[in-house]
């Protein structure tokens, strides 16, 4: 993983992880308006329309110049092709952040989710400093499960009927893992 700080990207074996840009926001859409990512995303809204994708990207680089949080592009290292998204945020309070992504169906099964949560918990241990990074998901969402089990973090716990999606209750799991300096 290369963080490169003035262009604001990370860089790993196959993916670049970048800011979003106004351009995107058709990719986005096309991607985000399918019921398979909506049903196991917590906000996510659906049907999803290239307005709520620039309403989204709107904030995103003040939150990242006031290391509030961080948005990045899952895109292809080779052809610049969006795959989806991964952000981190950040409580400088407590030290920690929340790792959540989403990657378009289509490319599913390849990774891609994996590889760019690796590189955010490195660059969250090794450039921003943090003692802990967490995760959650829809206990009806295995496959996030692997992802954060990949990643090194451990279970720490299942908030029964937590939310609320499609008028039926979600658990919610937590997962997390501590710099291990």
């Amino acid at each position: 993983m290369i963080y490169d700080h003035q262009n604001k990207t990370i860089t790993t074996q196959r993916l670049v992880l970048r800011l979003f840009e106004e351009s995107d926001a058709a990719d986005v859409a096309r991607l985000c308006n399918n019921y398979n990512i909506y049903k196991s995303t917590l906000y996510l809204p659906y049907p999803y329309a290239i307005e709520d994708a620039l309403k989204w990207m709107e904030r995103h680089r003040k939150n990242f110049d006031a290391d509030k949080s961080y948005e990045f592009a899952v895109t292809d290292k080779e052809t610049g092709e969006l795959y989806g998204a991964i952000a981190l945020s950040n409580n400088q309070a407590f030290h920690h952040g929340e790792i959540a992504y989403w990657i378009g169906e289509a490319f599913w099964g390849k990774g891609y989710a994996t590889e760019a949560a690796q590189a955010i918990v490195q660059f969250s241990f090794a450039d921003k400093q943090y003692h802990k990074v967490f995760a959650r998901y829809f206990a009806s969402n295995p496959a996030s499960g692997r992802v954060l089990q990949k990643l090194g973090m451990k279970e720490e716990g299942v908030l029964k009927d937590h939310v609320r999606k499609d008028n039926r209750y979600e658990d919610l799991v937590y997962y997390g893992i501590v710099n291990p300096r």
